[in-house]
């Protein structure tokens, strides 16, 4: 008996990789893939130059469950500042205050003008 694939669950509903509901393009996150794939590998012809059509609608699974994650994380911010609107201010205090986000610390700071990691 064949046993279902790991990501098979993505595709219920008679969803595929092709033409599913997909909030983001996935023409857009193969093209970041592909140029993003030789970046940190030292390939020097630009990364992968095949993909699946599985890959993309993984990463934009993983695209939505991260902004998901850091909406709710900038909406305490908001909340904490008596406001109904989310502000980039609320949006890097989110990013300060979750080690998960450590790696986008220095640009959401240099989005805010800052030099230093600290906001006041």
């Amino acid at each position: 008996m064949r046993q279902a694939r790991p990501y098979s669950a993505m595709f219920s509903g008679g969803v595929s990789a092709r033409t599913g509901p997909h909030a983001l393009p996935l023409a857009r996150i193969k093209k970041i893939m592909k140029r993003s794939a030789g970046d940190s590998s030292g390939v020097v012809d630009g990364g992968a130059r095949m993909i699946s059509g599985e890959a993309p609608v993984v990463f934009s699974k993983a695209c939505e469950l991260f902004i998901a994650e850091l909406t709710r994380r900038a909406w305490a911010a908001t909340l904490e500042g008596k406001r109904r609107t989310v502000h980039k201010e609320d949006v890097a205090s989110a990013v300060q205050n979750t080690d998960l986000f450590d790696f986008l610390v220095d640009v959401v700071m240099a989005d805010l003008g800052h030099d230093d990691h600290h906001m006041d």
